[in-house]
């Protein structure tokens, strides 16, 4: 898959500004909430803006890879620090789905344990 990234983000903002037309207070709402979650304070607004991008990726979100990539590029993040953020997203993208397992592999025990026409394999 080939993507131009910039040109996304800039169809993307215009499709953005229909969306704050067409909902003002909910877009006005959200707009708020990021400049305040990406404001400096213990943690600076480049590794901010790295830890969105590691969420973009976990999230699997093209979009938010797009605004996000280009922010941090913007605020002076380098090539090494994007690697060792995107290292930790594939590791939590795994590790997560790891857990989760363990946890669907108990229920099921749970559950087929009380089953009783459960079958051992």
């Amino acid at each position: 898959m080939t993507n131009d990234w910039p040109e996304l983000a800039k169809a993307l903002s215009a499709d953005l500004r229909d969306l704050r037309i067409g909902a003002p207070d909910v877009m006005k709402a959200f707009s708020s909430m990021a400049t305040t979650a990406g404001a400096p304070g213990a943690l600076d607004a480049k590794t901010k803006e790295l830890i969105a991008l590691a969420v973009s990726v976990s999230a699997r979100c093209d979009d938010c890879i797009a605004f996000h990539a280009k922010a941090a590029a913007q605020r002076g993040a380098s090539r090494d620090e994007v690697m060792e953020t995107l290292a930790m997203a594939i590791y939590m993208g795994a590790g997560p789905s790891v857990m989760y397992a363990s946890h669907a592999l108990a229920a099921f025990t749970q559950f087929d344990a009380e089953n009783p026409q459960a079958k051992s394999a």
